[in-house]
């Protein structure tokens, strides 16, 4: 019984005895007297009971069964969803189980049953938020994150890119390690898919900014001194793209939160879907970034996008790789890591093959390996092998060696001593010698 219900009891009790009138019980209680004249009767009859509620140890209508219940917890607590957080978890189980609840009801199942979610919260911190930018594709933010995305002990470098003005995922590519290619990648996906944006807003890694541009003093840049590009801000200026090192994390707050999300729900995508590998992962990325975009993308403020179409006589191949400038010689040949490789003739434009002692461009890219760029011209290679000089071959001189006889001063008495050899009876010595030079210290 409660407290509410003992103390009604005490005062009907006192009615029931002759001690108080109906309508002092009615004020102690708060009660109309119509109202306090059935409880009274109740109690005489029924006793104590009678102030019981009658839906008391009843389930109600709408509550969940106890085998939804246990089914609820049991998929949670599978090696599917038991990595999932309340949200995502939620979103699974209509997706994949066809099974719909609300948040809050899930959230105090799963409460009830003991389970937290993997996702901890920190305590909300105020702070001054960055105006979106009014249009898509006027600033992009990139970056790459280390993660154990396959559920194993190896971490692979997911490389992606949010549009600041919708929250829009505009690609995704992994690789084992943060690397020059993966960010290539990323970027040639955004311009086939979307056009070549106006800014991209990175972090100041050694890809995208050199470490001498940090050694720089005042004077050095008043008097003109530069840092030369990299081979990412080369390629970027190339393609007519703003590049802008943040200087902290918080200053590309929207890919940082997204790494958040990401590592929270892709290990559980992945293994719902049996990733397991690199190519595997950036097959199913394709097809889950547009699933993601659905969910938490917004609309911009102003709907023109501000993509630029990429022209057609730019060869993205021939832009996002590495370039180095090298000189050929009379044969059309040049050397590129202490190998030399010749310069093949275009079967339309074999009279403009590069003369001797001219600058040319080395393209080396994944895609097509190495090809030479002579003004406008791309050129084909192949790799071949430098005729060695001949050498004429000398003999080697003989050297007469002397051997000083035994009465040599620096000789005397040598062969008087006897040898000190280590021998089985000496291992001992040995094992303390090794211990003291050659043991591993801490």
């Amino acid at each position: 019984m409660s407290q509410k219900q003992l103390n009604r009891f005490l005062v009907l009790t006192k009615l029931i005895d002759g001690h108080i009138t109906v309508k002092e019980a009615a004020e102690s209680l708060n009660l109309s007297e119509r109202h306090v004249k059935r409880l009274k009767k109740g109690v005489m009859n029924e006793g104590a009971a009678f102030l019981k509620h009658k839906n008391s140890n009843h389930k109600p209508l709408h509550a969940f069964s106890d085998s939804f219940i246990e089914k609820i917890i049991s998929l949670k607590k599978s090696d599917t969803y038991k990595d999932a957080n309340f949200k995502h978890f939620q979103e699974l189980l209509l997706e994949h189980e066809s099974i719909y609840i609300s948040y809050s009801a899930l959230y105090e199942i799963l409460k009830k049953a003991g389970i937290k979610s993997p996702k901890k919260r920190r305590r909300f911190k105020p702070h001054r938020r960055r105006k979106r930018k009014s249009q898509e594709g006027l600033l992009i933010q990139m970056d790459a994150t280390p993660f154990e995305w396959f559920g194993t002990n190896d971490k692979f470098a997911l490389h992606g890119a949010i549009d600041d003005a919708t929250g829009k995922i505009l690609s995704l590519y992994i690789t084992k390690n943060e690397c020059l290619h993966g960010y290539f990648e990323v970027v040639k996906l955004i311009i086939i898919k979307f056009g070549i944006p106006v800014s991209i807003y990175t972090d100041r890694h050694a890809i995208f900014l050199s470490t001498n541009a940090s050694k720089l003093s005042i004077e050095d840049q008043l008097a003109g001194k530069i840092v030369n590009d990299t081979q990412f801000g080369r390629a970027m200026k190339e393609l007519g793209i703003t590049l802008i090192p943040a200087r902290s994390p918080q200053a590309k707050g929207r890919i940082e939160r997204l790494w958040e999300t990401l590592q929270s729900r892709l290990p559980v995508e992945f293994k719902i879907a049996g990733v397991k590998t690199i190519d595997e992962a950036n097959a199913f990325l394709a097809t889950y970034i547009s699933k993601f975009n659905q969910q938490f993308s917004v609309e911009p403020e102003d709907t023109e996008s501000a993509f630029r179409e990429l022209p057609n006589d730019i060869d993205l191949n021939t832009v996002l790789c590495v370039k180095v400038t090298r000189t050929v010689d009379n044969g059309a040949v040049f050397s590129l890591y202490n190998k030399s490789f010749k310069i093949l003739e275009n079967n339309n434009n074999s009279s403009i093959l590069p003369p001797r002692k001219s600058r040319i461009y080395v393209l080396i890219n994944p895609a097509f390996g190495i090809k030479v760029q002579y003004e406008k011209t791309i050129f084909d290679v192949i790799s071949c092998i430098k005729p060695k000089k001949e050498t004429k071959s000398s003999e080697p001189k003989k050297r007469n060696t002397w051997t000083p006889p035994d009465s040599h001063y620096y000789k005397y008495g040598h062969n008087l001593m006897k040898k000190v050899t280590f021998e089985e009876s000496d291992q001992e010595i040995l094992k303390i010698l090794e211990d003291i030079f050659l043991k591993k210290y801490a």
